[in-house]
C-alpha cells in the first residue's frame, strides 16, 4: 500500500518480500493515508487485507483495497444466518418462541455467555439476541440447527453474494472432516450487505429492521469502533447523533469486521477483512491497530 501515489507503477504495488499489496481506487488515494499505511505494513507483513468503504448517500465508494478477494470472516459470517432466521419469523416458517434446549446442542465454548447461564433453554428470538449482541457461538449453532445451512446458502443466493458462504457452525476444534472456517467473505459483499439492512432492501424492511436491531446490541467495539467512543453496552440511541451499527469476527489469524457509521456530515458502510499469522501478541495488536486507525479516520469523515 504505502503512501498514495496516483503515479506509482505497477511494480511498485508490489510489497518487500515480492507480496502483493492490495489494489486501490483513484478515489482512496485522496484521503485515508493514516489508513493505508497501517494496512500498507499488514501486507509487508504477509497478511491478506481486503477493504471497502461506501458513501451511503452518494453511492460513491470512498476506499477499496482488493475488496474482491475472499478471505475467512469467523463470526461475522453469522449475518445472513440472522437475516434468514428474521425471515423466517416473519413469513411463519419458524416460532420466535420455540424454545431450544441447550443439552440437546454439542457443547462448543469458543465464545459466548449462554453456555454460562443457569436457564438451560432459551426461545429462538432471545439466542439471536445473543449470537449477534455477545457473539454468542452456541446459540448461533442453535439459530443453524433449525433454519439450516441449506436455508443460509439459498438466502445468499437471493441477495446477490456469490462469494460470501457460511460454511459450518462454531466448534472447539476443527478435525480433518470438517469445514475450514465458520465463514467467508469478500469486504465487497459485506460493505453492500450492510447498506442493504441499513436502507431497508435485505429481504423486506421489517426483515431489515430486525436484523439491524440485533445487530445494534453488539457489544464488540474494540476494532474499529473503538473510535466512536460509544458506550459498548447502550449505543442504540447515541446522544451525539452517531447511527451505528456492526458486526465482528475473530478466530485464529482472522479478524474482520463491517458496519455502518453515520453522523452529521455523511454515512458509510464499510468492510476490513485481515487474515494474519497470528505469531505473536506484537503481531495481533498491528492487525487491531490497523482497525482502530480505520475508525479514527471514518469518524473523521462522518462527523
Amino acid at each position: 500500500m504505502g503512501t498514495p501515489d496516483p503515479l506509482r507503477s505497477s511494480e511498485k504495488q508490489q510489497s518487500r518480500g515480492g507480496r502483493r499489496r492490495p489494489r486501490r481506487s483513484a478515489a482512496a488515494r485522496r484521503s485515508f493515508s493514516a489508513t493505508w499505511k497501517a494496512l500498507d505494513e499488514l501486507a509487508a507483513s504477509g497478511a491478506r487485507v481486503s477493504i471497502r468503504v461506501d458513501d451511503l448517500d452518494t453511492g460513491e465508494t470512498v476506499i477499496v483495497g482488493d475488496d474482491h478477494e475472499t478471505l475467512p470472516v469467523a463470526g461475522l459470517g453469522i449475518v445472513p444466518l440472522l437475516i434468514e432466521t428474521a425471515a423466517a419469523f416473519e413469513e411463519g416458517r419458524l416460532d420466535p418462541l420455540e424454545i431450544i434446549d441447550r443439552e440437546q446442542l454439542p457443547a462448543v465454548a469458543v465464545s459466548g455467555v449462554w453456555q454460562h447461564l443457569k436457564a438451560p433453554a432459551l426461545p429462538l428470538a432471545d439466542l439471536a439476541v445473543l449470537a449477534s449482541g455477545a457473539g454468542d457461538a452456541l446459540a448461533a449453532n442453535a439459530l443453524l440447527g433449525r433454519v439450516g445451512l441449506d436455508a443460509v446458502h439459498t438466502r445468499l443466493e437471493s441477495l446477490g453474494l456469490e462469494k460470501t458462504a457460511l460454511l459450518d457452525g462454531f466448534r472447539n476444534e476443527r478435525g480433518p472432516d470438517d469445514a475450514p472456517h465458520v465463514a467467508l467473505g469478500t469486504a465487497r459483499e459485506f460493505a453492500a450487505l450492510f447498506s442493504s439492512l441499513v436502507n431497508s432492501q435485505a429481504v423486506s424492511p421489517a426483515v431489515s429492521a430486525q436484523v439491524s436491531e440485533w445487530l445494534s446490541l453488539n457489544v464488540d467495539l474494540t476494532l474499529v469502533a473503538s473510535a466512536t467512543g460509544l458506550d459498548p453496552f447502550a449505543h442504540e440511541d447515541d446522544a451525539h447523533g452517531l447511527l451505528f451499527v456492526n458486526k465482528t469476527g475473530r478466530g485464529d489469524g482472522i479478524r474482520a469486521e463491517a458496519g455502518v457509521l453515520a453522523g452529521p456530515r455523511a454515512g458509510v458502510s464499510y468492510a476490513l477483512l485481515v487474515a494474519f499469522d497470528d505469531l505473536s501478541i506484537a503481531h495481533r495488536l498491528r492487525v487491531h491497530d490497523a482497525f482502530r486507525t480505520l475508525g479514527v479516520e471514518l469518524m473523521e469523515y462522518v462527523y
